[in-house]
């Protein structure tokens, strides 16, 4: 299987497992939402509707809980890069001292975090050629990641875990301004791209399109 192939099955594996996760707490929420409101005492209609609220609330997290743990395996197959042989023997484990493993597990912690930052990308980006490829991606060893995009314009990807999931957070460097600017999608890259090739900041009017599809579109301009 070509490369190309393996990034289109690895990212379709991907959006299916992402799609599975969603629709489980969907289904448990809706499930929650039917026992708190049918199999509820003969209540007034809004104390029934705000028990099956907070049932469906509890269906959602519960399912959304135990769906992680079940994919969890899956998630580790994907993050793979080519499967082991069973047939080729083991190598000789190397001797190496305590700054030689501190630098292989730096290496090692880098390359993860770019695998993550990659994997993470189709959030914003379901392309599958460009944010997502993560030998476009520098990890460093505090687990956070950038993608190079211009002179003075670095996506950064930072990870952590949330409540229930890890939880994922895309921002925008420039050299312009001191603060990171939140990126929920590649239109907003875009969008700051062009008002940064126009000379302009890049300033989006509250509730605004970003994205025109008009060739000859201009970047709002913050006066």
């Amino acid at each position: 299987m070509t490369a190309t192939l393996r990034q289109t099955a690895k990212t379709i594996a991907t959006s299916a497992i992402e799609c599975g996760g969603m629709a489980s707490m969907l289904t448990g929420g809706a499930i929650g939402a039917y026992l708190g409101h049918h199999l509820t005492p003969t209540w007034s209609h809004e104390p029934r509707i705000l028990l099956a609220g907070a049932t469906a609330v509890i269906g959602a997290i519960t399912t959304d809980t135990l769906t992680e743990l079940a994919l969890a395996p899956l998630r580790r197959l994907l993050r793979t890069r080519a499967p082991l042989s069973s047939t080729r023997p083991s190598a000789p484990v190397p001797a190496v001292t305590l700054d030689e493993a501190l630098a292989q597990v730096v290496t090692a912690t880098e390359n993860d975090a770019a695998h993550r930052a990659a994997t993470a990308a189709f959030r914003i980006d379901e392309s599958a050629g460009f944010l997502q490829d993560e030998n476009r991606w520098r990890g460093y060893e505090d687990g956070e990641a950038s993608f190079y995009l211009a002179p003075g314009v670095v996506l950064h990807h930072r990870g952590e875990q949330g409540t229930y999931v890890r939880e994922h957070r895309f921002t925008l460097l420039t050299g312009d301004s001191e603060e990171p600017v939140t990126i929920t999608g590649i239109e907003e890259i875009r969008h700051h791209l062009a008002a940064r090739t126009a000379g302009l900041p890049a300033v989006p009017a509250a509730g605004s399109e970003l994205l025109d599809d008009d060739p000859t579109f201009t970047p709002t301009v913050a006066v």
